[in-house]
Parts: C-alpha cells; structure tokens; sequence
C-alpha cells in the first residue's frame, strides 16, 4: 500500500517513470459546474519515449513548439471537427465508443493484479510500488504512471491519431502506410514528428494537437489508481517505445480536492481558483511532477455564461457562445513548463480597463534601478533551452517594458482597482523590466483574488 504522507512533514511523492516515457503536451477539453462543485470532462497525452529508452535512430528530444495565436492556419475552428479517414476509423458521433471490439462498458472489470478498465477505481492499489523506475519494464509487462491525486477516472483510451485526415502528412509521406507497418507503429510515429516540428510551425502544431486530440479512440486501456498515482496498461505492450503515444483520459474532480478551492468572492458570489500549494495540480489532472517533465498545453473550458475563465495562458482567451447560457474559452502556452504551473480561476470577475498609455511611456531612466547586465548577454548569446518561440531573440520583445495586461476582480473592487491597481501596474512591470530585463512571457492577467487565497498558491 502507498504510504499515507503528512503534507506538514512529506514531500510530495514523485510516482511518474519519465525515465520511460515523458509527456510533451497536454490537451484539456472540460465542463466547469460551479453550483455542483465539479470540473468533468478529458485529458489527452501526447508523449514520447523516455531517454533511457529511446531508439538510437530517434529524432533528438524537444519540447512542444507552438506560440501565442489567436487562429489556427489550418482552419479548424472550434469546436474542431475531425475528419475521419481509413478502415481503422470509428464514428466521430460517438466519442465514448472504442474501435476496439469492447462491450465492458463502466462496469468495474478488476483482474486478479488490481488492474481496472472502465469505471470509477478503489482509493487503494495493493503492492504499488513507491518508484516505478526502478523497474525494466520490458520484464514484466511496461506500464505508465502518472502523478494523480483525488480524481475519479472514469476511463482511459488509447487515440487513433492515423484516422485523422492529413495526419500521415506529418510522417513526410501523404502516402498510405507500408503494409508491413503496424498501425500502432504508424500512430506512435504520427506523434513523434507532431511534437518535433519546429518552433516555426507552431500554428499547424497546435492544430494538429487539437484535431487528434478529438480523435475517436481504438481500444481502452487498463488503469488502476492509488493515493498518488495513475497506472496504465495495455496487454502485451513491454516496452515504452511500443505504448500508444497518444491516450485520453476522461475523468471527473472531487470537491475535496486539495488543487482547487472552490469559494465565494468578496461579493458573495462563488468562485472556484486553483491553489497549487498543498499538492500542486494532481487533483486538476493527472500529470507528470519530476523535474525533467516539462510540456506545453492547451485546455478548452465550458461554464456558465455568467463566469470568466482566466488561466495560465499566452492568449487573452475570447469566450466562444454555444448552447444558450453557455461559454466556451480557449488558453494554450507554448513555452515548455512543469504542470504546476498550470493555473484557472473561474468567478464572476470584471474586466477594469487600464488608461490609454503608450507601452513605453515608462523608460529606465524612470526609475533608479540599474538595468541588468545579465539582459545584455541574454540578447547578445543563443537562448540554451529546447526550441520554442522565446520572446529573448525578438528585438521587438526586447524593447517592450510594459506587457500587454488585463486586471479583473469583483465588482465591489471596482474602486479600490481604478484608484491603485490600474495606476501601479504599469510602473511594476517597467520596474521589472528595468531589473530583470525582457519579459519571458508575451501577456499578463491580474486577478484580485478571494481573501482566503493561499499565500503559498503561487509557490
């Protein structure tokens, strides 16, 4: 059985084998219920093999190379409908069936190991292991664990990427595979060069990502979960580099959650934030938590229209309207960082527009500190991270000390926002500016949160 951690003493157990295999992007699709405190809906993985585990032959690893935009250039517009191609296709009209010949249904279908396929798990897996990469996988059987804390999954899928239309395109052939090829071979190969592609192809990066995101499924896989992990399994798979490189993962939050707070504003209204102190985001979405698991994100967020969903995104999101009473908003970062990083707030929040100003009304002789010398090599040398589109080899970026802004709050701040935060804000970032130099990021949301908001939330 899995330890039971004080979250007073414990650090937080680190499950996920990224040695075996690492998550280069995340795809979040899901319905935020704020009256039934609830947040339901999907996670699709996009991953590659892990170093210790990789082909010689492999590209090199790189992450997720995608950049702020509004649009995508291949015209899949929201919701993005999947055109489905070939004999291994299913029926996009129904998402939850399998192509995999499967009548288990949600009924639990626990085998003798405690491995489960469809259904809502036991909070407790006998003999989970404490560190899944100490293992081979290839001696028993391989098997993905992810981080996961207070979730009820509901099932886990693996994503025929191949029978979405143009996706072979992306293998450097329009051409129907070689019939020696096995058609998970083809799929786990259509994954690598998505997530290879070059920062330059950043907008038919993320459209691919999002149009096998909604891909039909071709067969289940089997999970089972424990306090603070996610174990999947598919039969007759022991090798990493043989695992479906693309899985969903449909599941559903728990109000006792310990990622998400869900709340009143200082105008009684509820709310619901995340605060990534107590267990960072294991009980938002199962994910991967070592270090070395760095990836990029996009989520697609319905509510009520009466809400505004913020998050961690390089966009300034613009709700789309669909059913009557209904919003859906659309975030994707494409700067490769830890899933803690990850961050939503949804509350009934007002925009408070700031005074028209020029960007660089605030210059460094503004201000008595120094500008940094450490910018000056940052322009002056090649950045040392995995592609992405970095704002420090933009000369434009460069030369901007004040950052596009938005700040929200209750409306019963609307006072306390005009007369302080509006005024305050852009001097703040041209201070940081002055100090740090360029603005690693492209935007900024500024929320003035509920008073019961974590100080260690943004830890």
């Amino acid at each position: 059985m899995e330890k039971q951690l004080d979250p007073m003493k414990d650090d937080l157990p680190l499950m996920a084998n990224t040695s075996h295999m690492l998550v280069k992007h995340y795809t979040l699709d899901l319905d935020v219920d704020i009256e039934s405190q609830s947040i339901e809906g999907s996670i699709v993985f996009f991953l590659e093999t892990g170093s210790r585990y990789r082909n010689s032959s492999s590209a090199d690893e790189g992450g997720c190379h995608s950049r702020p935009d509004e649009t995508c250039k291949m015209g899949a517009p929201e919701p993005c409908h999947v055109p489905v191609t070939g004999p291994s296709a299913c029926s996009s009209e129904a998402e939850d069936n399998d192509c995999a010949a499967s009548d288990k249904g949600e009924k639990d279908t626990s085998d003798k190991n405690g491995n489960h396929s469809n259904g809502e798990q036991a909070s407790g897996i006998p003999g989970l292991k404490s560190c899944c990469d100490m293992e081979d996988p290839g001696s028993t059987g391989f098997m993905l664990v992810l981080d996961c804390c207070d979730l009820s999954v509901l099932k886990v899928e693996e994503v025929d990427v191949a029978a979405v239309a143009d996706a072979e395109k992306l293998t450097g052939s329009a051409k129907v595979r070689d019939a020696s090829e096995e058609l998970g071979d083809l799929r786990n190969r259509i994954v690598h060069e998505l997530v290879t592609l070059p920062a330059h192809r950043w907008e038919e990066q993320l459209c691919y990502y999002r149009c096998c995101s909604q891909a039909p499924a071709c067969g289940d896989l089997a999970f089972a979960t424990g306090p603070w992990s996610l174990e999947i399994r598919k039969p007759g798979i022991h090798a990493p580099k043989d695992f479906p490189h693309a899985i969903r993962i449909r599941y559903r939050t728990k109000a006792e959650g310990r990622s998400v707070t869900w709340t009143t504003d200082q105008s009684g209204r509820p709310c619901v934030y995340t605060m990534g102190s107590p267990i960072n985001n294991r009980a938002l979405f199962p994910c991967q938590e070592p270090p070395i698991a760095l990836s990029t994100w996009q989520a697609t967020v319905r509510t009520d229209a009466q809400f505004v969903v913020l998050m961690s995104g390089e966009n300034s999101a613009e709700p789309v309207p669909l059913q009557e009473g209904v919003l859906s908003w659309y975030y994707y970062v494409t700067m490769p960082m830890p899933a803690s990083t990850f961050t939503i707030a949804i509350g009934c929040w007002q925009e408070f527009k700031q005074q028209p100003f020029t960007t660089n009304v605030w210059t460094n002789s503004d201000f008595s500190l120094p500008f940094s010398k450490a910018d000056y090599r940052w322009h002056e040398e090649r950045c040392g991270h995995v592609e992405y589109p970095c704002r420090f080899q933009n000369p434009d970026m460069r030369l901007q000390s004040v950052i596009p802004y938005r700040v929200f709050a209750p409306w019963c701040l609307m006072e306390s926002c005009k007369d302080l935060a509006l005024w305050l804000l852009p001097q703040c970032l041209s201070a940081a500016y002055t100090t740090l130099g360029t603005h690693p990021f492209s935007r900024l949301d500024v929320l003035i949160v509920p008073s019961n908001f974590s100080s260690l939330g943004m830890a």
